[in-house]
Order: structure tokens, then sequence, then C-alpha cells
């Protein structure tokens, strides 16, 4: 059996914590691990292999987080599909099929979601595997705790599929739950790789034609790395909606674990301890900033405060799912801050903006023992870096030079040049960008260790 793990997500409605290039199944929320990694841990005995299907802008956070588990899957072991556009889960899993044998059993699981109570959790999956054997398509169905309004809902009848329901209102979630047949749709999966295409091709064959088409223009960038292209015309629609909702072969397995998508903050707050704050005549409230920050609170209660350091989000308890709100309005008037915090990961390191002023910025940045940047060139910008701490190595045109703690180096505008931490520590530079313009894509890579754009 394999455990596919989707990964592709941006986790919006957890703005800020959550952004396009670290959204939240990667945030290092639960015991310094992420829920990315909890998926990981809890399969991996259970599982002969592993498959990610991410994106490229994702890979190497996935890649950075996998190599620090001390886990039987590892960079080796475990194969990467590679998305070139996002275009929903019923895509993904048909690329995780096309990948596997056709009588190999896939278990489809959402990179996010918090699970306990693992001996149910095991119970349910081995049921499952069952039916899958038999040739049915298994979702797995949550035994509701309450009438909620932020998931969909499956009406069953034993194991037996009655209907799949939208989110509903109030009032129809209570009925749901008071009629007890009602599970919530928790998006996890299980059926032979054969079946799930067969049935695809069946009932959704414009997803399947467009699928294989992208699937055989693949691009092997090594054994277990494959980036799938030519995926423009692939409808952007779920499995819920392109085959489970249609098939015959649907079966449910209840599960009795505990189960928390950890879709708003709502949700996060009861997986969390808020930060200890100084409060006035203020009362149940959740807080999330920086440790070393202080704060204090006067005349408030039922508050969900999340500080970041170029955002800050402010909510009533139970409103938290109109973030998407939020997100939509910041599509038009300020996209990059949903796209990455002021710290943005790289596979070579990081980097912090510490300044970002007409004509100049300020970075601080982090490179990796072993790693180095692309060998590029700007048009608009020169740059001048001064190493804080480690020794880096430094090309600039045919010149290769090393550069230690107090030293600096410049780099003409247009000039070809790299740098790299040959060393056992990470280098730690600042980084003075100046010219008419400063943006990331300002970048002309001439060759590049990671395959980005050259």
């Amino acid at each position: 059996m394999k455990n596919v793990i989707l990964c592709g997500g941006s986790g919006t409605r957890l703005w800020p914590l959550s952004r396009k290039l670290l959204p939240k199944q990667y945030l290092k929320l639960f015991d310094n691990e992420s829920l990315f990694q909890q998926t990981i841990k809890r399969n991996e005995g259970l599982f002969e292999s592993l498959m990610i299907i991410t994106n490229l802008e994702q890979y190497f956070i996935a890649l950075d987080q996998l190599e620090e588990l001390e886990s039987k899957f590892n960079s080796k072991n475990t194969k990467f599909l590679l998305e070139e556009i996002g275009k929903n889960t019923a895509a993904a899993i048909a690329f995780a099929a096309l990948e596997s044998d056709e009588d190999e059993i896939l278990f489809i699981t959402p990179s996010d979601h918090l699970i306990k109570n693992f001996s149910e959790y095991k119970k349910a999956i081995q049921k499952a595997k069952r039916l899958a054997q038999d040739g049915y398509l298994v979702t797995f169905g949550i035994n509701p705790t309450e009438a909620n309004t932020g998931y969909g809902y499956i009406e069953s009848k034993g194991e037996d599929v009655i209907c799949f329901h939208e989110k509903p209102d109030s009032l129809k979630a209570k009925e749901y739950l008071k009629k007890g047949n009602y599970y919530w749709n928790s998006g996890m999966f299980m059926f032979k790789a054969g079946v799930y295409l067969n049935e695809l091709k069946k009932h959704s064959f414009d997803v399947y034609e467009s699928v294989v088409y992208s699937y055989e223009h693949k691009q092997c960038l090594g054994d277990s790395h494959i980036r799938l292209k030519r995926m423009q015309n692939i409808p952007d629609i779920s499995v819920d909606y392109a085959l489970m909702e249609k098939s015959k072969k649907i079966k449910v397995v209840k599960g009795d674990f505990e189960w928390n998508d950890v879709g708003s903050f709502d949700s996060l707050i009861n997986e969390m301890k808020s930060k200890k704050a100084i409060e006035i005549d203020s009362k149940n409230n959740f807080y999330f900033a920086d440790e070393n920050k202080t704060v204090a609170a006067v005349g408030i209660e039922d508050l969900i405060v999340i500080d970041t350091k170029d955002a800050l989000l402010i909510a009533k308890k139970g409103t938290t799912q109109k973030v998407k709100e939020v997100v939509k309005r910041l599509k038009k008037e300020n996209p990059e801050l949903l796209k990455s915090h002021v710290i943005v990961h790289r596979p070579w390191g990081t980097f912090e903006t510490l300044i970002d002023a007409n004509g100049y910025k300020i970075k601080r940045i982090v490179v990796k023992p072993g790693k180095r940047l692309s060998l590029q060139k700007h048009y608009h910008r020169s740059e001048h870096w001064v190493v804080v701490s480690g020794t880096a190595e430094v090309q600039v045109g045919d010149e290769v030079f090393l550069i230690k703690s107090n030293e600096s180096t410049y780099i003409k505008m247009g000039e070809i040049h790299r740098l790299s931490n040959p060393g056992k520590i990470p280098v730690v530079l600042i980084e003075a960008q100046v010219g008419e313009y400063t943006g990331e894509d300002d970048i002309v890579r001439i060759e590049d260790d990671f395959k980005r754009g050259c």
C-alpha cells in the first residue's frame, strides 16, 4: 500500500500565519512539528511507500521537513510529483494513480489535518483496505461532535453512501447531527489505482483525458522527482465532484478517531496554547505573537489576535471563516501579503527583508552548509554583501574568492555572480541592493543546482 499526501494547498483561511510560499501544512505549530511531518509519522508504520504531490515552489520545504524526520521515508525512497499548476484533487490523485501499479492500493490524505487516537485510526484504515481490495472507492467519514457548518457531510446507510451534501447552514447541520447517519467528509480516500482511473474515465472523461496527456509529457528530473507539465487544459475540479458523487462503487468507513482539518483559527486555537498576556478587564481571548513580544489587553473578550511581522489579524471568535473575505481583498489591494512572510524560504536557506524602500533594499540572508545560490545576474541593481558569520565562497565574473566574517564584496549591475557556503555552519550575510528596481523577478539564472527557471 502507498500513502499519497496532497500538499499543494495554500491554507488561506489561516492568513496571516499561512502564506502561499509557506502554507499551514508546513508551519511548525505543534511541538515544533508541522502537520505535514505529523502526517508522515502517523502513516509510516502502515504503508510501504510514500508519494508526495506538491508544486515547485513548495517542493524544497517538503524535502527539508521530510529529511528532518527520523523516518523510514526519505528523499531517496519517496517519490515527488511536482505540478506545474494546481488543478485540484481529481487531477492530483489521477497523477498518483498513473504513477502506480493498477492493483496497488492508494491511501489519499491531505497534508494539513490533525488526527488523534491512533488505534481507532488504524482500525479504520484496515477496514478500508478490505473494501478497496474488493474494488470499491472508499471515503472516510468522521463522526460529528457538533453541528459544524464548515464541513461537507456524507449521508450513509451502513457502509453504503446515500448522498454527499455541501456545507450546510446551522439548522441543516443540527438536523444532520440529530439523525445520526451523517458524517463529516474528511477528504481521505482509499482505492486501487486502476479502479480510480477506470471510474474517472467513465464519469469525468475530460479530466482523465487531459491528465493522461499531461502525464505523457512529464519531465523526469531524477528517480524520485517528476515534474508534471502541460496542465493548462485540465479541469479544476475536486475528486468529490468529478467522481465520488457519480460512481456506484463508493463505500464509506466511519472514523471514530479525533480529527481536525485546522481549517480556521476557531479550530486551530482548540489545539494550541495562547501566548500569555497582561489582561485588564479582559477574558476568553487567544493571542499568537512572537515570543519576545509583550502582549497587553484592556477591556476585550472573545477575540483572536494573530500578530506576525508584517500583518495583524483581530477577529471575534466564531467568525474566522470570514478570513477568506480578507484574502479576497488582499488579492486586489496587496497580493504580496498573501505570497510570503518577511522571512522567505529558499532551497539554499532563507532571506529576510529588513528594509524595502524606493531605490534600495536591505536583506538578511542565511545560506545552509553545502548549499549555494544560483549563478545569476541582475539588470536593474547592484549588490553589496557583508558576511556576518561563517565563510562564504563568492564568484564574480571569472574570479572566485572567500569572504570571512566582517568582510565584504561588491557586485556591479549586470555582472555574473554566485555565493556558496563550503563550510560546516550557516553563512549569515547582509545584502544591500541599490537600483531603480529591486524586485525578486530581476534575477537571470544562468545555472542552478535546484533547476529553477534556467
